[in-house]
C-alpha cells in the first residue's frame, strides 16, 4: 500500500513540478516577455503561494476560481492549487459578469484570482459571490510597489507544502458551453491528465526539454494539456498572452521554439502574415493543430514554410482531458479529412441509438472509455447520467470509421439538422461552400421552420473584396448537394462568432431564430 500511494502522489502535478526543481533546477521553466524563471524559482514562487493559499484556508477539494491571460501567474495558480489538492476553475477571459457569477457560485470557489483588467467585471457581480473569501488581484504596479498577487507570494515561505493529494483528487473543473441553459463544470483530475499527456508524448515522439509555445488559452483543455505536458516532461513554456501573427512570429524567432499548438483560424492568419518570412522559424520541429479541421491548402502551405517540422492534428474534447485521436504526418495529407485513430489507452466505440456498433463506413456516434475520460459534470447527476451510459461517455460527436480504423468527423449530433424528416449533416454542406471561389468560410445551422420543423440555413463570410448574392450561393450548392440538404435561406456577416478555441459558436447563430421563420 505504501509503494502505491507513493506512485499515486508522483502522479499529481505539483509533485511532478518539485521532481522537475530537484532534477534540473536552472533549466528554464517559463518564458512570460522579459520575465524568464528556472524551475528552481518557480518551484519557490508556487510553494509560497500555495502557502499563503493555505493560510487563506485552502485545502484538499476546496475551488480557486482563476480569470487570467496566458502568463506566469496563470501557471503558478495552477500548480499552487495543485501543491494544496485544491481544484482550479479556470474562467473564459471573454466572459461578462454574470457568466463569470454563474461558473463562481455553482463551483463554489473559495477564492478568486483575476487579472487587474477585469475589475469592473469582479466589481459588477463581486457582492454576489457568496463562497469567496478572498479576492486576489494581479495587476502591473508603479516601480517598486507589489500587486496583491505579489504580496502573497513574499509573504509566505517557499517550502513545500506537505498537502497529501492522490492522483485521482480533481485538479481542474473545466466549464464547456451548453447548447442550452448555463454551462457545465467538467470534473478532470491528476491522472486524467497525467494519461492524456503520456498518451499524446508517446504518439508525437515529444521528449524531454523542448521550448513549447503557448498560444491557446491555457483555461481551455487543449490550451492547458500542451501547458502541461510541457512541464511534466522538464521542457520550457513560453506564455503569450493574445493571439497575435506578429508577437508569435517574432517570438518563435526570439525564443527558439520548437513546437506549438494552434487553432486552424490562427494557423491561417500566421501564415497569411507577411512578416513570417522575415523571421528565423527553423528551430520549430513541431506543429500542433487542433479546435477544428484544417484545410487541406493550409496544410500544404504550413508545410512549405516550415518544412522542416512534423505537423500533428489533434481531436477530441474537455470531458475526455482534450485529446482522443491524433492524424500523423505521414497521414495529414493523404487521410484528409481524417481526424486520424484514437490514442493509445483509450477504449473507442462507434455506436447507433440503441449503442450497438456500426458497420465499418456507417454514421454513429463516438463514444470513450478509459482514463482520460472525466470523473462526470460537477453538481449536475442529471447531465453525468445523461452522457455516460453502460460505462461509456458519449461524446455527441457523429463520426464514420474507415477500414483502417481512421475516424471521419461527420458532424456535431446538436448540430444535425433535420429538415421534412431527413438528417442533414451541417460539416457535408459547409465543405461544399467552402469550395466556392468567393466564400472565405461559414457555418450551417438549422433554423424554424413551420413547414419543415426545421430549415439549412447558411452564415457565409465573403472573400475580403468579393461581392455575391445569396442566389449565388444556393445555385452553387445547387450543384452537389440534395435539395433537401441545400440552404434554404443565406445571410452574409464580417465575421463567425468562435471562442478563443477557434470552435465557432453555433449556438449564437441560432439565438435569433427562436421562431418558424420558413
Amino acid at each position: 500500500m505504501e509503494v502505491q500511494d507513493a506512485l499515486s502522489r508522483s502522479l499529481v502535478t505539483g509533485e511532478v513540478l518539485a521532481r522537475n526543481a530537484r532534477n534540473f533546477p536552472d533549466r528554464l521553466a517559463v518564458i512570460d516577455g522579459d520575465r524568464r524563471i528556472s524551475y528552481s524559482n518557480f518551484n519557490q514562487r508556487v510553494n509560497s503561494l500555495a502557502n499563503s493559499l493555505k493560510d487563506i484556508g485552502v485545502g484538499r477539494g476546496d475551488r480557486v476560481a482563476t480569470m487570467l491571460y496566458n502568463s506566469l501567474e496563470i501557471v503558478e495558480c495552477y500548480f499552487a492549487a495543485a501543491k494544496l489538492g485544491a481544484v482550479v476553475v479556470p474562467i473564459h477571459t471573454r466572459s461578462a459578469p454574470p457568466e463569470i457569477l454563474y461558473v463562481v457560485n455553482h463551483s463554489g470557489a473559495c477564492v478568486m484570482i483575476y487579472d487587474g483588467r477585469f475589475v469592473n467585471h469582479i466589481n459588477r457581480v463581486r457582492g454576489e459571490m457568496v463562497s469567496v473569501r478572498r479576492f486576489v488581484v494581479v495587476e502591473p504596479m508603479a516601480p517598486g510597489e507589489d500587486s496583491e498577487y505579489e504580496e502573497l507570494i513574499i509573504k509566505s515561505p517557499p517550502v513545500e507544502p506537505g498537502a497529501v493529494v492522490d492522483d485521482d483528487d480533481p485538479a481542474f473543473i473545466l466549464y464547456t458551453a451548453g447548447t442550452t441553459g448555463h454551462p457545465k463544470g467538467a470534473v478532470l483530475t491528476h491522472k486524467n491528465f497525467l494519461v492524456s499527456i503520456l498518451n499524446t508524448a508517446l504518439e508525437t515522439g515529444l521528449g524531454t526539454g523542448e521550448t513549447f509555445m503557448c498560444v491557446v488559452p491555457v483555461y481551455h483543455a487543449s490550451g492547458l494539456v500542451s501547458l502541461l505536458m510541457q512541464v511534466y516532461l522538464g521542457g520550457t513554456v513560453v506564455m503569450v498572452r493574445e493571439f497575435d501573427p506578429a508577437v508569435v512570429a517574432r517570438v518563435m524567432s526570439q525564443e527558439g521554439v520548437t513546437g506549438i499548438f494552434l487553432v486552424p483560424a490562427m494557423w491561417r492568419f500566421l501564415l497569411q502574415f507577411p512578416g513570417l518570412a522575415g523571421q528565423d522559424t527553423t528551430t520549430l520541429k513541431v506543429a500542433f493543430s487542433g479546435g477544428a479541421l484544417l484545410p487541406v491548402k493550409v496544410k500544404q502551405r504550413l508545410l512549405e514554410v516550415f518544412s522542416q517540422c512534423r505537423l500533428f492534428e489533434l481531436f477530441g474534447q474537455t470531458e475526455v482531458t482534450a485529446f482522443t485521436c491524433v492524424l500523423k504526418p505521414g497521414d495529414v495529407l493523404d487521410k484528409a479529412p481524417s481526424v486520424g485513430r484514437p490514442l493509445i489507452h483509450l477504449e473507442v466505440r462507434v455506436v447507433d441509438e440503441q449503442a450497438q456498433d456500426v458497420p465499418v463506413g456507417s454514421v454513429g456516434e463516438v463514444v470513450y472509455r478509459g482514463t482520460t475520460v472525466m470523473q462526470g459534470y460537477y453538481r449536475d447527476p442529471e447531465a453525468t447520467a445523461q452522457a455516460f451510459r453502460d460505462g461509456w461517455f458519449h461524446s455527441g460527436d457523429l463520426v464514420r470509421v474507415d477500414d483502417a480504423g481512421f475516424l471521419y468527423l461527420v458532424d456535431r449530433k446538436k448540430d444535425m439538422v433535420v429538415t421534412g424528416g431527413e438528417k442533414v449533416y451541417p460539416a457535408e454542406v459547409e465543405e461544399v461552400l467552402a469550395h466556392h471561389p468567393k466564400v472565405l468560410e461559414a457555418a450551417v445551422i438549422g433554423i424554424p421552420s413551420s413547414r419543415w420543423g426545421e430549415a439549412v440555413h447558411a452564415v457565409v463570410v465573403p472573400r475580403p473584396g468579393a461581392k455575391v448574392t445569396a442566389e449565388e450561393i444556393m445555385e452553387f450548392c445547387a450543384e452537389s448537394l440534395a435539395g433537401f440538404k441545400q440552404p434554404k435561406s443565406v445571410e452574409f456577416a464580417a465575421a463567425l462568432p468562435r471562442n478563443a478555441a477557434g470552435k465557432i459558436l453555433k449556438t449564437q447563430l441560432r439565438e435569433k431564430f427562436r421562431e418558424p421563420t420558413l
